[in-house]
């Protein structure tokens, strides 16, 4: 690619709270020349999700990113050189490229063609986001015709599509979320029977009202007092499928996030909470692909994507989740 710049987002510190200048640079190169095997693409969309935070702060079920290496992020983009017969150029991609111009693949197994004509459904239902809604609510949660569900962090990417898969099993939703235009967004697109206003409304008298008899599925993205107010209000035998923890992703120097002291009602209301990570499901992603891709199709599944502009402003589009500023998934066209 003579004459072209690689523009990559590297991790220079440790954030103390959400990103600020000085967390990353924006470094700027040659874009990589592939060897054998390999492939360079040019990336266009780059998705974003909470735990990508954590993942420049912390250690958790991976190392955190190494100091001075780019910022990971599972994108879309083209093949632009090639020395691998599988990607030749001019393929759609989607993968793990990172906060970059150019990624130069080396080890292909994760990488797959486009999995639609549009990169924003790729990186949403049909991507990851897709994935960890799927598994979760079908294998943990595994909701029922007439249980009742609540869904914390509903109008983001994930909670959004986690509701919307229980309303096809024939549940009734009930979802937490951030104010009265995402919650008005919740039940109006996302199709959910009622939405809690956590900023405005008290969670447990919301769910006492709505749920008179117990929730008998909770679908977590949020942890911290959102968790805690669910689990006030469990039916006999409830689930909860411990997807995300939002509330507890951005490190802080003060006090540290609020835990739980309900927790001794999954004993008394013989209830489980369950903990998962997506890729425990890897050889079933083909198949949930294929039911995702038709309910997208068909209308049964709404995507729904916030689309930001630039790759100088991904430290800001990641902040964006983290003050609520986003419905549905959260992308960056580069």
């Amino acid at each position: 690619m003579a004459g072209s710049v690689n523009r990559r987002w590297v991790v220079k510190q440790r954030p103390q709270g959400l990103l600020r200048p000085g967390d990353l640079a924006l470094v700027e190169g040659a874009v990589p020349e592939p060897a054998d095997g390999e492939f360079v693409v040019r990336v266009t969309h780059l998705a974003f999700d909470p735990a990508q935070l954590y993942g420049i702060s912390f250690d958790s079920y991976r190392p955190a990113i190494p100091i001075g290496d780019v910022v990971d992020s599972f994108a879309a983009g083209e093949v632009v050189q090639s020395r691998n017969a599988r990607f030749p150029v001019g393929m759609k991609v989607q993968g793990s490229f990172g906060w970059q111009d150019y990624c130069l693949v080396a080890d292909s197994s994760e990488v797959t063609a486009l999995r639609s004509e549009s990169p924003v459904k790729a990186l949403n239902v049909l991507g990851l986001t897709g994935l960890t809604a799927y598994f979760g609510m079908t294998e943990i949660a595994r909701p029922g015709k007439g249980d009742i569900v609540v869904v914390s962090g509903a109008a983001g990417a994930t909670g959004s599509i986690a509701g919307q898969i229980a309303k096809i099993a024939g549940a009734r939703v009930i979802g937490i979320a951030g104010g009265p235009e995402k919650c008005r967004w919740v039940t109006e697109v996302a199709g959910f029977d009622a939405c809690i206003d956590y900023k405005a409304q008290d969670i447990g008298e919301r769910l006492a009202a709505l749920a008179p008899d117990g929730v008998n599925i909770v679908f977590e993205n949020v942890g911290g007092a959102v968790l805690d107010a669910s689990l006030a209000h469990l039916a006999i035998g409830a689930r909860i499928a411990l997807c995300g923890g939002i509330s507890s992703y951005v490190p802080s120097e003060g006090a540290p996030p609020a835990g739980i002291q309900n927790y001794m009602q999954l004993g008394l209301r013989r209830a489980s909470m369950t903990g998962f990570l997506v890729f425990d499901y890897a050889d079933r992603f083909e198949d949930a692909f294929a039911t995702l891709g038709r309910w997208l199709d068909d209308g049964t599944i709404v995507s729904v994507e916030d689309v930001q502009q630039g790759l100088e402003q991904a430290p800001e589009t990641l902040n964006r989740i983290y003050r609520g500023q986003n419905f549905g998934k959260q992308l960056l066209a580069l």
